[in-house]
């Protein structure tokens, strides 16, 4: 990735928030594989700012969406508490193996790490874990899989590829919690459609969308999804 592509991908810009279209498969903090990451190319948004935008929230590598990154302190405190407060609406798109037989429910399902070693992210559903809810919907059906809108109400780590895979409807892709291939797969199939920030209190939500990614434009069509670039939720 280059600055002009990291440029291209804001969705939002105001004087206290970007939010990005970040790539799957691009970290955005370094890990221990090493490799590109987001944390790279921050520079290129400072737009005039003295220091480079920093994320305000999660977002797996093989997850693409929408990234909300605050501009500078202040702004990355003040989203930090809308995050932490579960203030912020996020919706997901997600293609599943197989899908639910129903068209739309909450999962509802604590969750907690598989592992004490704090280098580990892996998750677990653990009645004994942190609570964890996530209500969903469904947008469409294909051969052997759905379209699901997810929307988590908190904010656990892998929540809904845990959330998802207890189901027994994985998303698809997932080669952790579901059954892909780790080399070779589909790519994961979640996508952080949109968010709604409410960062100003006499102002609507600050709110963007991501477009469809080109990994998981095949799948939802089979879906039914017609997108070619427009919305169509």
């Amino acid at each position: 990735m280059i600055v002009e592509d990291i440029v291209s991908r804001v969705l939002y810009r105001d004087a206290l928030v970007l939010v990005i279209d970040k790539p799957a498969g691009l970290p955005v903090h370094p890990g221990p594989r090493g490799g590109e990451t987001l944390v790279q190319h921050l520079d290129g948004l400072r737009f005039g700012l003295p220091r480079r935008p920093e994320a305000a929230h999660r977002l797996d590598r093989d997850t693409s969406g929408c990234l909300a990154l605050g501009r500078h302190a202040k702004a990355l405190a003040r989203l930090g508490r809308l995050f932490a407060g579960s203030a912020v609406d996020k919706t997901y798109w997600a293609l599943v193996e197989g899908g639910p037989a129903e068209e739309a429910g909450t999962i509802d399902l604590p969750l907690a790490r598989r592992s004490d070693d704090p280098r580990s992210w892996w998750m677990k559903a653990d009645p004994a874990g942190d609570p964890a809810l996530t209500r969903w919907r469904v947008l469409g059906r294909g051969p052997g899989t759905a379209w699901l809108a997810l929307e988590p109400v908190t904010g656990r780590t892998h929540q809904l590829r845990v959330h998802c895979a207890a189901m027994g409807w994985p998303i698809r892709g997932d080669t952790i919690y579901g059954g892909a291939p780790r080399h070779g797969g589909p790519g994961l199939q979640l996508h952080a459609r949109a968010l709604s920030l409410p960062l100003y209190p006499k102002k609507p939500p600050v709110t963007a969308e991501a477009p469809v990614p080109p990994h998981m434009r095949g799948g939802l069509e089979a879906c039914g999804c017609r997108e070619t670039g427009e919305s169509v939720a």
